[in-house]
């Protein structure tokens, strides 16, 4: 059981890592772009920011169970599989992206204007704003929300686990509840929150030390 527990949480581990990595990678940029094309900031698009918030909203009112299976042809056509760890980073990726965008959107808003309009007087580029001022100033709250995502990419993992994904979930669910053993699914929850806790104390101490305000 211990082998099965190791390799279980090792599975989760990849899943929620290589998630997340790739929902930043994406919902960084998207993020990025819902900001600046507000009406009222540095590059202002206000049918761009509609049609983005509009496209986040909906991505994010999707329960994460129907989303697993509405997309199964397109994890299939991406990893050639959804089954497993692999078939489960697909829709794991997809789901945190608009989680992502909105943590990045919450970030940004909280820089204080008057540091974006001193950037501004001083001839500073779209591109110079960005990479020296918004992104900068924005790290702490960024990985805060990452955190976040990353915990909650935790329970969706689980949550993936019902239908095959692999992980902690599958094995809870496997060996716990269908063979009727209460201590493994206690076991697996009980490694599931010891993750939470860790990397939630990790983010909010990281956080802090790259806060300059």
């Amino acid at each position: 059981m211990w082998n099965l527990l190791l390799k279980a949480l090792g599975e989760t581990l990849y899943m929620v890592g290589a998630s997340l990595v790739l929902s930043a990678l994406f919902g960084i940029p998207l993020g990025l772009v819902l900001v600046i094309t507000e009406p009222r900031h540095i590059k202002p698009a206000p049918v761009i920011h509609k049609i983005l918030s509009t496209i986040i909203n909906i991505g994010r009112s999707l329960p994460f169970i129907i989303l697993l299976v509405a997309i199964i042809p397109f994890t299939r056509l991406v990893v050639g599989t959804s089954i497993g760890t692999a078939g489960a980073i697909v829709p794991l990726t997809v789901s945190a992206i608009t989680f992502v965008a909105r943590v990045v959107e919450s970030a940004l808003l909280e820089i204080d204007r008057g540091v974006i309009e001193a950037a501004q007087a001083i001839g500073a580029t779209t591109g110079q704003i960005i990479t020296k001022v918004l992104i900068p100033e924005a790290v702490p709250g960024l990985i805060l929300g990452l955190t976040m995502v990353a915990v909650n990419l935790i329970g969706y993992s689980a949550m993936a686990g019902a239908v095959g994904g692999g992980g902690l979930g599958d094995l809870s669910i496997r060996y716990g509840y269908q063979r009727f053993r209460g201590d493994v699914m206690l076991l697996t929850v009980v490694v599931l929150v010891a993750i939470v806790q860790g990397l939630q104390s990790f983010g909010s101490w990281l956080a802090a030390r790259l806060n300059r305000r």
